[in-house]
């Protein structure tokens, strides 16, 4: 069931592992449509505001977890190209002594936190119980969200990008019925739809770990892959955290521009939310490249196939702007009529403006987002972890500035163009970065040359 991304031809290949994760980031984001759908149509507009409000929150914490996993799954995709199985299984064991160990801490830290974090942001007296109901009980399920993420990121890696997929479509039909269930039949409002969202990312985690254990006779662990490794740790976390801190670093740029939008009122605050449940459909395939990127790069410069590698980058700009050009013209054309999955056509009439503007300024200014889904995971798999971390940097700052200087001055506009001004700020530092990185690994690799089946070691950052 593994897959070889390091032959064959290239953009088949891409899209080929490409489309399943389409489909699984869009059945993920189902839970929050479906969420944002029975909140907003059965509690009303103030309640999907303060579910919405939580979003930057969400990310903040949620957003590490995810690019953390991804980077653990980083070196076993490398590993796998470079055809070190022992190696590899030991990535795999660390990784869940690394899991376990953040898990805790995270939970340890962060819910303590929630209601003090909520209240800094600004969150509106009329929705801060809503935001806090649901945002606390996500967090709760952190264990969840992390046990799936690292599952799915090694099945990826090994070259397998469809069966999460199946795991997490059945999940979303569970979260659908459990929302229902919960919310309209047990009355148990915006709680109730952030438990049926736990666990039925439990069940998914669950589910991908029966999966590898029957179907990868290659993740058949003996008693020696079970040792603690210190260069397995250090690479893993060298991997790992850059990723986890540049979706955090991001993210904080987020909370703040969150906060500026709290300050203008309930009505900005609930048409951002709205406008945020669509955007989070549009974003999906750039998402998804994420995790295309990281694996084909990964492979391809453990087996040193590095002209793949540039040939990778040009094809995957190819492919997201052909996804942005065709996404740009839906909500354009269809954006008010999405409104209706999440609002009646009274409340519709309250932010209708706002959360188009929303909806327009972030889907033009994904054009910008091409060329960091693309480079960003390309530079991370060739080892720059810290590199890549700069972007999510430049990103922040864009963000955060905006909300400090420039709503409070333009109001909400300014808060719309954020998104689209930090990406490009980001693609200001990535083109020339990949450029250089590139540059160097090759030559790494030319003068040392090939390592059979260690390649990677070639490359860790000291």
């Amino acid at each position: 069931m593994t897959r070889d991304l390091t032959k064959g031809n290239i953009p088949k290949l891409l899209l080929g592992f490409l489309i399943p994760i389409i489909f699984g980031k869009l059945f993920q984001q189902i839970y929050g449509v479906v969420d944002a759908a029975i909140v907003g149509r059965t509690l009303g507009v103030v309640a999907l505001g303060g579910v919405g409000s939580t979003g930057s929150l969400n990310f903040l914490i949620l957003g590490f977890c995810d690019g953390l996993t991804s980077g653990f799954a980083l070196p076993v995709a490398q590993a796998f190209g470079a055809g070190d199985v022992k190696q590899l299984r030991r990535y795999v064991t660390n990784s869940v002594y690394l899991c376990v160990i953040i898990t805790v801490v995270l939970m340890a830290v962060v819910l303590p936190l929630t209601g003090k974090l909520l209240t800094l942001m600004g969150t509106p007296a009329s929705q801060y119980d809503f935001a806090y109901n649901y945002i606390f009980i996500i967090f709760v399920g952190i264990p969840a969200t992390i046990l799936y993420n690292m599952l799915a990121g090694i099945i990826r890696s090994l070259g397998d990008s469809k069966t999460p997929i199946y795991f997490l479509v059945l999940a979303s039909v569970l979260n659908i019925f459990g929302d229902l269930l919960l919310i309209r039949t047990f009355g148990m409002g915006v709680a109730g739809a952030a438990w049926a969202t736990v666990a039925s990312q439990l069940i998914s985690g669950i589910l991908c770990y029966v999966y590898m254990m029957r179907r990868f006779p290659i993740l058949h662990m003996e008693k020696e892959d079970w040792k603690w490794e210190s260069f397995s740790v250090k690479y893993l976390l060298a991997n790992g955290l850059p990723m986890g801190f540049q979706f955090s670093i991001t993210a904080i740029g987020g909370v703040v521009l969150q906060s500026a939008i709290n300050a203008l009122g309930p009505v900005y605050v609930s048409a951002q939310a709205a406008g945020h449940r669509i955007t989070m459909l549009v974003i999906v395939p750039f998402n998804a490249y994420l995790n295309v990127s990281s694996t084909f790069t990964g492979q391809n410069m453990g087996a040193g196939e590095f002209d793949r590698i540039k040939k990778g980058v040009l094809w995957g700009h190819v492919i997201l702007t052909c996804f942005w050009l065709a996404e740009s013209v839906a909500v354009t054309l269809l954006g008010d009529r999405m409104l209706l999955l999440f609002l009646t056509e009274e409340d519709i009439a309250l932010v209708r403006e706002p959360a188009m503007l929303s909806i327009l300024c972030f889907t033009y200014g994904m054009f910008f987002l091409t060329t960091v889904q693309v480079v960003r995971l390309a530079i991370q798999g060739m080892s720059f972890s810290r590199l890549a971390l700069v972007a999510g940097l430049l990103e922040m700052i864009a963000r955060a500035g905006s909300g400090l200087f420039l709503v409070p001055r333009f109001g909400f506009i300014a808060a719309c163009l954020a998104p689209g001004i930090g990406w490009f700020m980001a693609d200001l530092f990535l083109i020339p970065a990949f450029v250089a990185c590139f540059r160097k690994r090759r030559a790494e690799y030319e003068a040392k040359g090939a390592i059979s089946c260690k390649p990677y070691r070639l490359y860790t950052e000291q």
